[in-house]
Order: structure tokens, then sequence, then C-alpha cells
């Protein structure tokens, strides 16, 4: 059984940063933050674009895109998100053995908030890429470049993923998101990260064997 935590109060995990000064609107705070938020899934796309410059060899392309959009999921969800904009998503399990999707927000005057710069870095990043990952899904399959496809529907499912869970943290404490069906399939596309996480080895494998064939 899969539920839904929405925790609008404060969390230990930002208690740590603490800070009496006053917001800084356009300084960057965070200025690793801000770069890795989007290199890596900058470098995804231009490896993608610019394939045929950097290797003849698809299976060097390919792995190399699921690792930088694999590290981009990683670095956006656990630290990025965190720091830039005070928000945060993860699953977790309680005693019962039942999921639980949990989005919060971090609130109060007298925590350290991230820039406005960086407010407009770390969503100008997560929503466009995502957009560029599906105009590209929509290229390969009128371009029939169906080996290409594995890969943009990695680029869609870990981007869209992180995207939905920062939409979910912004505004799950302002509305109480009466449509079930989004939600439900909100849920489900989540679940389907760690999924296509676990098999990528495999799709390298398939990929390999058929072309060594």
């Amino acid at each position: 059984m899969i539920t839904e935590d929405t925790n609008d109060e404060d969390v230990s995990l930002f208690d740590a940063e603490e800070d009496a000064g006053k917001k800084s609107k356009k300084t960057i705070k965070h200025p690793v933050a801000s770069f890795f938020h989007l290199f890596f899934r900058v470098s995804a796309i231009i490896i993608y674009l610019l394939c045929e410059f950097f290797s003849r060899s698809f299976i060097a392309c390919m792995v190399a895109i699921i690792l930088l959009l694999s590290c981009d999921f990683w670095t956006v969800k656990n630290i990025t998100g965190r720091l830039m904009v005070g928000l945060r998503w993860w699953n977790q399990v309680d005693d019962d053995g039942r999921s639980h999707w949990v989005f919060e927000s971090r609130k109060g005057t007298g925590k350290q908030q991230g820039s406005d710069s960086e407010s407009r870095i770390f969503w100008l990043g997560l929503i466009i890429c995502p957009i560029l990952w599906v105009i590209f899904a929509f290229s390969t399959l009128f371009s029939f470049k169906i080996k290409w496809v594995p890969v943009v529907i990695m680029g869609v499912v870990l981007q869209g993923a992180n995207l939905y869970g920062y939409v979910r943290c912004k505004v799950g404490g302002k509305t109480s998101l009466k449509n079930m069906a989004t939600n439900y399939f909100g849920r489900q596309f989540l679940k389907q990260v760690t999924s296509v996480l676990s098999e990528t080895p495999n799709i390298c494998v398939i990929y390999q064997f058929s072309t060594k064939s």
C-alpha cells in the first residue's frame, strides 16, 4: 500500500543551516550546487546531440548518457533541491511495510534560504531539460532511430520524476490536490524510476550483444 505524506513543517535536516542574516536576492550562495544542478543534465543533452562527434561507438555514448542522467537524478533529488530552494522528496517504508512518498518544503524566515538567482537556475533547469527529452523522444520515433528510444525514455523518466516530485513539494502545502487520478499516475511514475535504474545494466548488455551479432 502506498500513501503520501506532505509535511510543511521544518525538519531536522534543515536545522543545521540556520542563518541570522537576511536572504540575499542576487548572490549565489551555493555555487557548487548550482553548477552541478546543470552540469550533469546539460552534459547528457550535449552528448546526445553530438554523439557522432565524440565517438563512433553507440554503446559508449549510451552508457555515458545514462550515467550522467543517473548522477543528475541523485544530485538534484538529494542535494540541489534542498540547498537551492529548500525542498526535498523521498520514499520511505514504515514498520508495517507500507511505502510512503514524502514531500517537504522548508518554512520560516530563520532558516538559511537560497537566493532568487539560485531559485531561477533551479526551476529553469528542472523544467527545460525534461521538455527537451520529450522532444527528443518524438524525434527518435519520427526519424525511426529505434536504438535511441531507451536512452530518451531514460531521460524523460528520470528528469520527469524530479520535476514531478519538486512540483508536489512546492504546491503540496497550498492545495489538497483533489484530482486523485493525477496523483495516482504521478505515484506510479515515481515508482518506475527505481525499476528503470535497476534495469540499466541489462539494457547495456542487450545492446552490446546485438551490436556484436
